[in-house]
């Protein structure tokens, strides 16, 4: 793998030429030619989404609910997700350019670019939610919580070397698990912590923090999205590349690391939720991002979600849905906007 050049006058702009990697483009954002136009979808999409967390109301509620209304366990549960979610978007802020720099499309490049500043949106958000409802004393324990947990550690280890592997020597086969680890990330990583936050809201706990988890899962699943996208360019334009078996492996060993971190973090206390729950709840997201790849089930026994609240939170016909989703429909900035990307 070659880093772009940032000024290449031997380039070629040409769509016919243009391939997702290892092209060789002038480093001009040509956006009037596009070659993949999944890229200009999700461009509509993302800006459209357009949010800031110091917009979203209601987090002192959530300072005296959390001391009133949630159990201990409970408690543990918000701190402990909180730091592995901190410590995902903190990574993918600071990493994103690094594989961006590899990409030879710019309309691929320019929604790198929009993920890159939602990411750091997310981090905002957290230490929004960490300011206001979380007392200082316990802050720093809450970003540092994986220097004494060890489970968080070996998590934060896994995807941490798979990115850096890639920064320190930049090849093929480190380039693709690299983009795997992010799909992987965005897909599963995420998923149980943000199910723990809908569920108290479905219990009516913490409603300002499960509206903040909304507009960053919404943003996540565009994330998902550029990810498959990339997969499946690499898979078409360079087989040689691809590698299914990575793909397959990795997912086996993001699947058993979320259902230990998630039922270690969980326990058996959380009212809802389970070990049992959040093995089947895994395993059936994994089928589900494999086959956003057009890949076969993981977990073939695994064909139903179990936490149905996490449905009936997202219906918009239903009393909780509009209470839930009805912000997050209605906050964004950019709804009406047509965009001037539009061909």
């Amino acid at each position: 793998m070659k880093q772009n050049l940032l000024f290449n006058p031997k380039g070629n702009d040409e769509v016919s030429a243009r391939t997702i990697i290892k092209g060789s483009t002038t480093g001009l954002f040509n956006l009037n030619a596009v070659k993949y136009p999944w890229a200009k979808s999700l461009y509509q999409v993302m800006i459209g989404n357009f949010w800031v967390p110091e917009k979203v109301s209601g987090l002192k509620d959530d300072a005296r609910s959390f001391h009133t209304d949630l159990s201990p366990e409970e408690q543990r549960a918000y701190k402990g997700i909180l730091s592995f979610l901190i410590f995902l978007d903190s990574i993918q802020t600071v990493n994103l350019p690094h594989f961006s720099d590899y990409v030879t499309s710019p309309e691929v490049n320019l929604i790198l670019s929009i993920q890159t500043y939602q990411e750091a949106i997310h981090s905002q958000s957290y230490a929004t939610i960490l300011e206001t409802v979380v007392e200082s004393k316990e802050r720093d324990e809450i970003y540092y919580f994986w220097r004494s947990d060890k489970t968080l550690l070996a998590r934060n280890e896994y995807i941490g070397q798979i990115y850096q592997d890639f920064i320190t020597n930049s090849s093929d086969a480190n380039f693709f698990r690299g983009i795997v680890a992010n799909f992987l990330l965005e897909s599963i990583y995420f998923y149980n912590g943000f199910a723990f936050f809908d569920t108290l809201v479905d219990n009516i706990k913490m409603l300002a923090t499960g509206r903040m988890i909304a507009y960053i899962r919404r943003d996540e699943l565009t994330h998902v999205t550029i990810f498959a996208n990339l997969i499946r360019e690499i898979r078409k334009e360079f087989p040689e590349i691809y590698d299914e078996k990575v793909i397959r492996d990795m997912m086996k060993i993001a699947v058993e690391q979320e259902i230990e971190w998630s039922s270690h973090i969980l326990g058996e206390k959380i009212p809802g939720m389970n070990k049992e729950t959040t093995k089947e709840y895994t395993r059936w997201l994994a089928n589900n991002r494999f086959a956003m790849l057009n890949l076969g089930p993981l977990y073939p026994e695994a064909i139903e979600n179990p936490y149905k609240h996490l449905d009936r939170l997202q219906d918009p016909n239903s009393d909780k849905g509009n209470f839930f989703e009805t912000t997050v429909v209605n906050y964004t900035q950019s709804s009406s906007m047509s965009g001037s990307w539009d061909f």
